[in-house]
């Protein structure tokens, strides 16, 4: 992209284009559930070559802390390929604020067309993204959310909060149909500070005061298998005989709960002792739903990629993109006995995991 071009860009970026708001996830109109997407690597940043036509895209990703987030990884890696006419340099921050910041600002002094940042928290931005304004670089967020700046010109992603209220309506729905009548839960959240920690920990959490359910506690697995595990050792220990749900904010967390609650002797997904709950539905966890393992799984898709490619072509067109774009999402739970929930509203599927619709997840 010529810098002359850009920087007109940017300045028209800054008039015409509002800020995401105050939230902790961008305000969402409908989010109805509906696709999904692959899985992956992790590479060093490579350095962009220039002459060749290509257009230079700039990717500072979270880290590689799940099978999510590789999966995101390499859609962006199929996706921004020479032969689809980019050149992409992409850096992994290991779940390092200031290494990400660092990163993006490498991407600026290397000249990128465009920048992709998935922000390891939502705020603390607002300085280096005017950098990126000032230098004429468009920046694209996906996945999670940027509270503090309005500076870029679009972000692409889910509605972490309607995932948490999804998982509320599920669950309240399931207990019903079990004669259930006393939910006492137990939440595995994921990073501290992550847009999706705050969305789903509130959407939980808004149905379970609604509802009077009792959440024992809540603490920070970190969004890893390691993170999970030690955290619901220290559940099993502490609420021992107390608890009937365990929510974990992603599927990596789930797998390290079951560890922990295979090794204290606790039961869970279909006809044990605890109802489990996981988000991501990552292709072996929708398994694990078919196999009864886990009892429902709420998508959060990482194929954020093919849209934000849309998204430039669009500006490479000159055209203004939408500010906000919300990926298609599913629910998946274990026994057919919930075929729907409400959230905000809004009539949405709750799909039965089955072998063939297992087969048929694209990652």
């Amino acid at each position: 992209m010529k810098k002359i071009f850009a920087l007109a860009l940017a300045a028209a970026m800054s008039l015409s284009l509002v800020a995401c708001g105050g939230g902790n996830a961008p305000a969402a109109s409908s989010n109805p559930p509906a696709a999904s997407n692959p899985a992956a690597s992790t590479p060093a940043a490579s350095t962009p070559s220039t002459g060749d036509g290509n257009i230079l895209v700039g990717f500072a990703q979270v880290g590689h802390e799940s099978d999510w987030r590789t999966a995101s990884t390499k859609s962006a890696q199929d996706v921004f390929s020479a032969a689809n006419g980019y050149e992409l340099s992409f850096v992994d921050c290991d779940n390092d604020p200031a290494k990400q910041l660092e990163a993006v600002r490498s991407f600026i002094q290397q000249g990128m067309d465009y920048i992709i940042i998935d922000p390891i928290v939502a705020t603390g931005w607002d300085t280096v993204l005017t950098e990126c304004d000032e230098a004429g670089i468009p920046v694209i967020v996906i996945d999670r959310t940027v509270d503090d700046s309005d500076k870029y010109v679009a972000w692409v992603g889910s509605d972490f909060k309607v995932e948490g209220l999804a998982c509320g309506e599920w669950l309240k729905a399931h207990a019903a149909d079990k004669g259930i009548t006393e939910i006492n839960a137990l939440v595995i959240e994921g990073s501290v500070g992550a847009s999706a920690t705050i969305g789903r920990t509130d959407g939980f959490k808004e149905i379970a005061d609604r509802e009077g359910w009792t959440i024992l506690d809540s603490q920070s697995g970190d969004f890893t298998e390691a993170g999970g595990q030690e955290v619901m050792e220290s559940f099993c220990q502490s609420y021992k005989g107390q608890f009937n749900v365990v929510v974990c904010q992603n599927d990596n967390e789930a797998a390290g709960a079951m560890t922990a609650m295979d090794q204290a002797g606790i039961t869970y997904g279909v006809g044990g002792d605890v109802i489990l709950v996981s988000f991501d539905a990552n292709k072996p966890y929708v398994q694990m739903v078919c196999d009864g393992k886990i009892n429902a799984n709420f998508e959060c898709n990482p194929m954020a990629a093919p849209t934000v490619s849309e998204i430039i072509q669009a500006l490479e067109k000159g055209e203004t993109p939408e500010k906000e774009v919300y990926v298609s999402e599913h629910w998946f739970a274990a026994e057919d006995n919930v075929k729907s929930i409400t959230v905000n509203g809004e009539q949405q599927e709750v799909i039965h995991a089955t072998q063939e619709v297992v087969d048929g997840r694209p990652y």
